[in-house]
């Protein structure tokens, strides 16, 4: 194994307020995580660091080893596959769907006057088929349901073969079908020899896929918990994250929660 990911105490102030405090944590090369925590607990700014977009306020932060202030971002931004809500929003609603995944080969979004091979759209139109999306190839971004477009933002992410994949709250806003349908998918392609390793941030312990191997639980900014997954999504650790008493169950490799 190798380390993909590497957090020494690490924070993040912004305008007086601080959003991570003193974050110690590490990712292996064959690790899948899932960050949990309530709102404001620093999720999606720790998820920025990991994808190399900001800087820490201290500490370090080293990304497929590369120092966060002393690499060149732009060597390191290619070899990360990052999906979010953010980024969809940078997608032109009239992209074809088959364009918005091409065009992650040259870390853009909307197509312009870049040149791709063949051997890119073969590459583009085999990731549309692993995400089951290829009936959707010529459709407009825009007129996709949430479902789709999350999908389509996680064939752009692994495109380019990353090395590391970031998923910032892939089934948020997703019906119940939808939400079940990418996490079968994510679970299969987590389990594969051939994915890189994955960071998922979620609300829910319920959209963590099959075969995420560990956990992290983040309150207030600070790490309340982080390991083995089932040593981490316990009961006892999210009640206290939450501020809730909750009961954790798991069945058949999925989790559920529910207020005691």
């Amino acid at each position: 194994m190798s380390s993909v990911l590497s957090f020494s105490d690490v924070s993040v102030t912004r305008s007086g307020t601080t959003i991570l405090d003193s974050v110690s944590w590490s990712a292996e090369s064959s690790e899948r995580w899932v960050i949990l925590g309530p709102n404001g607990a620093g999720k999606t700014t720790l998820l920025q660091l990991a994808a190399a977009q900001m800087h820490p306020s201290s500490g370090q932060v080293v990304v497929l080893d590369s120092v966060l202030g002393s690499a060149d971002l732009f060597e390191v931004r290619p070899r990360i596959g990052f999906a979010s809500t953010a980024l969809a929003r940078r997608v032109p609603r009239n992209e074809r769907v088959i364009d918005v995944v091409l065009t992650a080969a040259y870390s853009v979004t909307g197509r312009w006057n870049e040149e791709y091979d063949k051997v890119d759209l073969r590459r583009a139109r085999r990731v549309l088929a692993e995400w089951s999306l290829s009936h959707l190839e010529d459709r407009l971004f825009g007129d996709l349901s949430d479902g789709e477009q999350k999908r389509v933002q996680i064939a752009r992410a692994v495109m380019t073969d990353p090395e590391l994949l970031l998923l910032d709250e892939p089934a948020a806003s997703l019906d119940l079908g939808a939400r079940e349908e990418l996490v079968q998918l994510l679970s299969g392609y987590a389990q594969t020899d051939t994915a890189p390793a994955i960071i998922m941030v979620t609300h829910h312990v319920e959209e963590i896929p099959k075969g995420f191997t560990h956990a992290l639980v983040l309150t207030e900014g600070t790490v309340h918990s982080s390991g083995k997954i089932d040593d981490v999504v316990t009961s006892e650790n999210l009640s206290a994250a939450f501020g809730l008493e909750l009961i954790i169950t798991k069945d058949s490799g999925r989790y559920t929660a529910r207020a005691a």
